[in-house]
């Protein structure tokens, strides 16, 4: 049996900090005994060597890649060795210390593309077998993608390529427009076509799908009239454009989950809870934001190309909260004026503290 400054000192000769050490020492009363001479612990993994010096996070209120709220179940010694400084909780996935990318350039395909890879890549999300639904928002039927009312068609068709590529079973893409048709829809904002070519299916969503259901972790609302389908994909990827809105004054990643309930008029009192209610729910696992357009004013239809502004730019995290808070910021504003961002984050969704994370910026 070793002992303890026999534990000590091949730590050390092993390169472990002191810190790190005590830490073992600390959270294990057999560590001593656990030291196999032919192999280094598990706490001597490699920290991050990018992320800046932030005030941290709390990794149990963050969501992990699976949109769910991380519990900490590591050692004192582990996460000293392994968690990112950001304060964002360690992917469970994708080895990967960037928890919010940004990418700018010209096409919007490959900004998409580059940004989900700097997450740790679309196989973070999206497992061989699984079932995807991509929820762009197709709201009106009015205008083709240039007037930025609808989210653009090459960002859908990139991430209905990307999640094939991952080995995806079916990638199903839907909205429920409350302006025209859903065939006019998907038509008029070019979507549909783009879709299917990258080979995912454009799906009509039916009015007798629509059920009342429960949200257990609800606050505001309890029960609503939500999509079935929508609850029984593995893996939900939430594609909104940036866009201003006449009532809650910015359309982004948590209203766009709106277009898989029914009485969205209903949702607007109280909008800011109630849609953190629906994100309860659906909890996607994805948000890749459509930056490249983004409608100025006169939101959510628009119709005039003077209120669009070409910004080039694709948002993506597994953290809604996140996604909105910083895409806020493009309007001019801060994340606590939008209702649902500020929500959210006091209830432990996600986080609107942008200095609290390691945001990647990319040229592409």
């Amino acid at each position: 049996m070793m002992t303890r400054r026999q534990f000590i000192e091949r730590m050390l000769a092993l390169g472990l900090t002191s810190t790190t050490i005590a830490a073992l020492l600390e959270t294990s009363a057999c560590a001593p005994q656990a030291a196999a001479p032919s192999a280094a612990p598990q706490s001597a993994a490699p920290q991050p060597t990018a992320p800046p010096a932030t005030t941290p996070v709390p990794p149990a209120a963050l969501p992990t890649a699976g949109g769910k709220a991380a519990a900490p179940t590591a050692t004192a010694a582990t996460k000293a060795a392994t968690t990112p400084t950001t304060g964002a909780a360690a992917p469970t996935v994708a080895p990967t210390s960037t928890y919010l990318a940004v990418a700018r350039g010209d096409d919007p395909a490959q900004l998409v593309r580059r940004a989900v890879q700097a997450l740790g890549g679309m196989e973070r999300f999206v497992k061989s077998g699984q079932s995807v639904i991509v929820k762009p928002n197709i709201c009106v039927a009015y205008h083709p993608p240039e007037y930025a009312a609808t989210t653009n068609p090459q960002v859908v068709a990139e991430l209905v390529k990307m999640c094939r590529e991952a080995g995806a079973s079916s990638v199903t893409v839907m909205d429920h427009p409350f302006g025209g048709t859903a065939q006019e829809a998907y038509k008029i904002t070019q979507i549909g076509d783009a879709v299917k070519a990258a080979g995912g299916q454009m799906l009509l969503m039916s009015s007798v799908k629509f059920k009342q259901t429960d949200l257990p972790q609800g606050k505001d609302i309890k029960k609503w009239l939500i999509y079935q389908d929508a609850l029984k994909a593995d893996v939900i990827i939430d594609v909104p454009i940036a866009k201003h809105h006449s009532l809650s004054r910015l359309t982004l990643a948590a209203k766009n989950l709106m277009g898989l309930t029914e009485n969205r008029g209903g949702l607007h009192a109280n909008l800011g809870e109630r849609l953190v209610d629906l994100y309860t729910l659906f909890k996607p696992k994805l948000i890749v934001m459509d930056a490249y357009r983004m409608l100025m004013n006169n939101g959510p239809t628009g119709g005039d190309l003077n209120d669009v502004k070409l910004a080039k730019t694709v948002i993506a995290s597994h953290d809604m909260i996140a996604t909105d808070a910083y895409t806020t910021t493009l309007f001019g504003l801060k994340p606590e004026d939008i209702a649902y961002v500020k929500a959210g984050a006091e209830r432990g969704l996600g986080t609107m503290d942008l200095k609290s994370i390691k945001i990647e910026e990319i040229a592409v």
